[in-house]
């Protein structure tokens, strides 16, 4: 095997290391917005539930100050009532009549404003027990999901530190200069460092090489990087059987 298809085996396998280290960092970056995106669900209920129980409590004010009114009026009217039964002057009579009528009719009304109001309580009662299981579901999903946040939290970074040293090791395998190019190169780009072209086609931004620089990664005597994204990159070919489907193969020996 030449010098560069060692120096690049070399860094591939570098790369699978930070491949498998940025997969657990988006795990540690991502798990914690999950139980937040949740929270922020939960506070949005927790707020819709709490306005509920505020207009609950100012139908039941509402209620208790109506039934006052009525059971006042009520009251009156009866009184009301018995003293015209002691009337024996009719125009006194009449005045009675029609201030009785006036309280009957504002009794009346007190009665309407209260049938709408049990209907609107009824309807928010409705409402609080639908929103209470929303809100009960959701605390219970939070606290299950911080639980396992915890334990996924503690499970990558325990994953980071064994890769951590999985990559010094790899590290130590690529000499220095292309240790240093490849870190360089890592500081200031988007993962991954390390791209395959295939079809002259640079897989890490789906862009074609000039024709020059794919015939010189093509003769496979130095490492080449991409004119477009400046990522290292290597020729597909030059790796086939690395790359070949390990259940393809297997298959195609048997049927030899």
């Amino acid at each position: 095997m030449s010098l560069y298809l060692e120096q690049i085996r070399q860094l591939v396998s570098l790369q699978r290391v930070d491949d498998a280290i940025h997969d657990v960092e988006m795990e540690l970056e991502q798990a914690p917005k999950e139980l937040e995106a949740l929270k922020t669900r939960f506070a949005a209920v927790d707020a819709q539930r709490e306005r509920v129980l505020e207009k609950l409590a100012h139908l039941k004010e509402q209620e208790k100050r109506i039934n006052g009114e009525i059971d006042d009026d009520s009251s009156r009217i009866r009184k009301s009532r018995n003293k015209m039964m002691q009337v024996s002057n009719s125009r006194e009579y009449q005045a009675m009549a029609r201030e009785m009528d006036n309280m009957e009719r504002v009794n009346r009304s007190r009665e309407e404003e209260r049938a709408a109001l049990l209907e609107e309580k009824m309807r928010q009662d409705a409402a609080l027990r639908e929103v209470d299981a929303s809100w009960a579901d959701l605390k219970a999903e939070m606290e299950s999901k911080q639980i396992s946040l915890d334990a996924r939290l503690e499970a990558a970074r325990q994953k980071r530190a064994e890769l951590e040293e999985m990559r010094k090791a790899a590290g130590a395998e690529v000499p220095r200069p292309v240790l240093d190019r490849y870190e360089f190169i890592r500081r200031r780009l988007p993962h991954p460092v390390i791209v395959s072209v295939t079809a002259g086609v640079c897989s890490g931004c789906q862009i074609s090489i000039p024709p020059q620089t794919f015939i010189e990664l093509q003769s496979g005597h130095k490492i080449i990087n991409c004119p477009n994204c400046q990522r290292l990159i290597y020729w597909v070919e030059h790796f086939k059987e690395d790359n070949a489907d390990p259940e393809a193969a297997e298959q195609a020996a048997t049927e030899e």
